[in-house]
C-alpha cells in the first residue's frame, strides 16, 4: 500500500522546541490492561502498545490562540503521525496553530476506549485554554484515514455515554467546534469498510447494532460541528464514497460542511507539488478556518 500522508508515514519534520507531553488520564487509565507494556515507537512516528494515551504538544513561534487536536491515522492498529508531528504539525504550526497530536488507545482494547481518549483529549484542552492560552471555543479536531473517523466519532458522540468514564471532566464539553477529516473511514457497516480497519475497533463478531452506531454518518445531526472534507477519487484504502456518506449527512442536518474533491492523489496523499493539485488542500483549508473566524483574517 502506498502511503504519503504524515497521518500514516511522513516524518521528516524538525521543529525548534521539544513537545510537552501531558498524560491523558493521571488518575488512571479506563479499563488499564494488567499486562501492559511500554509504548513502542519505530523511529518513524508510528506508536504501538499504547496503554497511557497522552498529548503532545507543538507550540506555533507565533500562536494565533486556536488549537487543533491531532488524531493520525493507522487503521486503529497503530497511531502514525510521523516524525515531530509530521507535515501537517508543521503547516498548522506555520499558521500559528497550537497542535495537541493524540496518542489514543487503539487494537488492544478496541471500542469505547479511542472514543473516551478523543473525547477527554478534548475536554483536557478545553478545560485548560487559559494555561494554553487558546480560545477554549476555537478547538478543533483534525484526523486522517481512521484518525478521520475517530475525530468524526468525537464530533457526532461528543454526548455518548460510553464515551464518559464518571471523571470531573466529563463535565466539560467534548464537542469539537469544527473537524477537519482527510481521507478519512465514515462507515463502518457497508463494503466500503477499509480492509483490515473493523475488527481492530470492534472485535471479530461486532453486532450490527455496534457496526451501525460506530457508522459515523448516521450519527451526524444538526449540532455537528462544522466540517471540512478534502478526499480522492483514485483512493482505492478508502473509498470516497465514506467522504460523500458524510456529506451527504451533513447536507440532511443543515450542518455546515464545505468538501473538497480531487480526481487524483492515492490515499494518504501529501503536500509535495508533484502530486499535483490536491497537494493544495491545505491552502483551502486555510482560507476555511479563516473566513469562519477560527483564524484571524489576514491583513490586507
Amino acid at each position: 500500500m502506498r502511503i504519503l500522508i504524515p497521518f500514516l508515514l511522513l516524518g521528516g519534520v524538525a521543529l525548534a522546541a521539544e513537545p510537552k507531553i501531558i498524560p491523558l488520564w493521571p488518575e488512571g487509565v479506563p479499563g488499564l490492561k494488567p499486562d501492559a507494556g511500554p509504548e513502542k515507537d519505530d523511529g518513524q512516528g508510528r506508536f504501538t502498545n499504547i496503554h497511557h494515551p497522552s498529548l503532545v504538544v507543538y507550540a506555533p513561534e507565533k500562536p494565533v490562540g486556536i488549537a487543533i487536536i491531532y488524531t493520525p491515522g493507522g487503521g486503529y492498529v497503530r497511531v502514525a503521525g510521523g516524525v515531530n508531528g509530521g507535515e501537517v504539525t508543521k503547516w498548522l504550526n506555520s499558521v500559528g496553530v497550537t497542535v495537541f497530536m493524540l496518542k489514543y488507545r487503539h487494537a488492544d482494547y478496541g471500542h469505547p476506549a479511542p472514543l473516551q481518549d478523543a473525547l477527554r483529549a478534548v475536554r483536557l484542552v478545553r478545560s485548560r485554554a487559559a494555561e494554553f492560552g487558546i480560545n477554549p471555543n476555537a478547538l478543533g479536531m483534525l484526523g486522517g484515514s481512521a484518525g478521520g473517523h475517530l475525530a468524526a466519532s468525537a464530533g457526532t458522540l461528543f454526548d455518548a455515554p460510553e464515551g464518559r468514564t464518571g471523571a470531573e471532566l466529563d463535565k466539560i464539553s467534548g464537542r469539537p467546534d469544527f473537524m477537519i477529516l482527510v481521507f478519512s473511514m465514515i462507515s463502518l457497516a457497508n463494503a466500503r469498510v477499509p480492509a483490515g480497519t473493523r475488527h481492530p475497533l470492534l472485535g471479530a463478531n461486532p453486532s450490527e447494532e455496534l457496526k451501525h452506531h460506530l457508522s459515523v454518518d448516521e450519527q451526524v445531526t444538526k449540532d455537528t460541528p462544522p466540517t471540512f472534507l478534502v478526499h480522492s477519487s483514485e483512493d482505492t484504502t478508502v473509498p470516497v464514497e465514506n467522504s460523500l456518506l458524510f456529506y451527504q449527512a451533513m447536507r440532511r442536518a443543515r450542518a455546515p460542511i464545505e468538501m473538497h474533491l480531487y480526481p487524483k492523489g492515492p490515499h494518504g496523499s501529501g503536500m509535495s507539488p508533484a502530486l499535483g493539485p490536491i497537494a493544495e488542500w491545505p491552502q483551502h483549508c486555510e482560507s476555511w478556518m479563516r473566513f469562519n473566524g477560527w483564524l484571524p483574517k489576514v491583513k490586507s
